[in-house]
């Protein structure tokens, strides 16, 4: 009789079998698993999100930190000051195109400044002040400064080219200091530097002005204590000329009285130039006033070996004018021939009636020609023959001609010069005449006198 085999169990239908259980555990560890890993994809996608919402932002703030740099590095290019940067250890950081114009140059280190000016910089530092000195210094080749930070050391050629033009004058510049960073370990400091030099300039001016003002007063005091005195000498030695003397003592007279007129002529120079009152305008007869330059000038023609030539045109012709100071512009042009004809020479002044010359407008004016025969002028001086105190001879105080172009002025005249070197100077001279006061005449007196040792023309 056989025995019967037990029936194989199902292990999956068994729950309590060691492998279902293990089944099971597997089973609930990969759903564990899948839950997490999906867990894990939704939080890389959302860092994903948060990563490119980052990196925009940090796009964009370097972005705005360029944009920021640029604008910093194009607001210093174009101040209008100097501003140097020293970090700790002497290292210049900064060096606008300005301050580098303002230095003669580019420079990596303090160390390489010039001795002048670290001592304005380290005083500036100090002391809180705003000291000023002039810089002429060098054009230095600028050198390469390393990239990282902002670093605006190098200066542009236009920067470099005005610098080389300017080493030539020295430039004033002021300097101001403040802290970027006090710390001991990296002391950082800006210094501002401006340019100071139309300032100083300014300054100096106005003190030349002021002391020359001073000078004026003084002379035009002194000018006016001096006529008193010369005018009684003058008369005195007219006095003398006239009375009964031997031939020795009238020339020695004569030299006196020339010694005199010149004298007289720089006082009334003085006078005429720095207190110009308006002219006392009266009926002025031109042909006297031609005569009386003749005799007045005489002696001081004599003394300078100088012939003389008056072509009186004006007899009869009555000038509305201030016979006084038409005398000074007369005195003052011959004066400026002898002195320019040391070894003798000839002068001519000739009058002229303009109404009568031709033309139809009887009111058109007089015309008196001064001309010499003395070395010339230079046509780069003509220009300025008749500003003050341009003159070409040592010793010269050069107002007698801008004398003589600001009484023309006041009579509404004028004043030419015509001039090649060599070829002597001729000035010429137009004043006004009234319609009603002005005759008409066709007839010229030539007064030539015989004056010994005179060059002829």
């Amino acid at each position: 009789m056989s025995s019967p085999f037990p029936t194989p169990q199902d292990p999956a239908r068994n729950a309590e079998h060691p492998l279902a259980r293990a089944f099971a555990s597997f089973t609930e560890a990969a759903g564990s698993l899948e839950r997490t890993y999906g867990q894990l994809q939704g939080q890389v996608a959302h860092l994903r999100q948060e990563l490119e919402g980052t990196n925009r932002d940090l796009a964009t703030s370097l972005e705005e930190n360029h944009r920021i740099r640029e604008r910093l590095r194009r607001i210093l290019e174009g101040l209008p000051c100097g501003v140097l940067v020293i970090e700790a250890g002497a290292r210049i950081s900064t060096l606008n195109p300005e301050a580098a114009r303002l230095l003669g140059g580019s420079f990596e280190s303090a160390d390489a400044l010039p001795a002048a000016l670290s001592a304005a910089l380290d005083l500036a530092r100090q002391t809180g002040e705003e000291p000023e000195l002039p810089l002429a210094l060098p054009l230095v080749v600028p050198h390469s400064l390393p990239q990282s930070g902002l670093d605006l050391s190098s200066p542009t050629q236009a920067s470099l080219d005005q610098s080389a033009s300017n080493q030539a004058k020295p430039v004033w510049v002021a300097i101001r200091h403040a802290w970027l960073e006090q710390s001991e370990a990296r002391a950082t400091s800006v210094f501002i530097l401006r340019d100071v030099s139309e300032a100083k300039k300014l300054e100096q001016d106005r003190e030349h002005l002021r002391r020359q003002q001073a000078l004026v007063e003084m002379s035009a005091l002194l000018a006016h204590e001096i006529r008193n005195p010369l005018g009684s000498l003058e008369l005195f030695a007219g006095l003398l000329a006239e009375a009964n003397l031997e031939a020795e003592s009238h020339s020695w007279i004569e030299h006196v009285q020339a010694g005199l007129r010149t004298l007289s002529a720089t006082v009334n120079n003085v006078l005429h130039l720095h207190n110009t009152p308006q002219p006392e305008l009266a009926p002025t007869d031109a042909g006297q006033l031609l005569y009386w330059a003749y005799n007045f000038l005489l002696p001081l023609a004599k003394q300078a070996r100088v012939e003389m030539q008056i072509i009186n045109g004006l007899n009869g012709v009555t000038i509305h004018a201030d016979r006084h100071r038409l005398e000074q512009v007369l005195l003052n042009l011959a004066l400026n021939a002898f002195r320019f004809m040391p070894g003798g020479g000839w002068l001519s002044i000739r009058g002229a009636d303009c109404a009568s010359a031709g033309s139809e407008d009887e009111d058109e004016g007089v015309e008196i020609v001064v001309r010499d025969t003395g070395p010339g002028i230079v046509p780069t001086d003509l220009p300025r023959i008749f500003e003050a105190g341009f003159s070409t001879r040592d010793g010269s105080s050069g107002l007698g001609l801008a004398v003589c172009h600001r009484i023309l002025e006041q009579h509404r005249g004028s004043i030419a010069v015509e001039s090649r070197p060599g070829c002597g100077a001729t000035f010429r001279l137009r004043l006004p005449r009234n319609r009603t006061t002005g005759a008409k005449h066709s007839s010229e007196h030539i007064v030539e006198p015989a004056v010994e040792s005179g060059a002829q023309l």
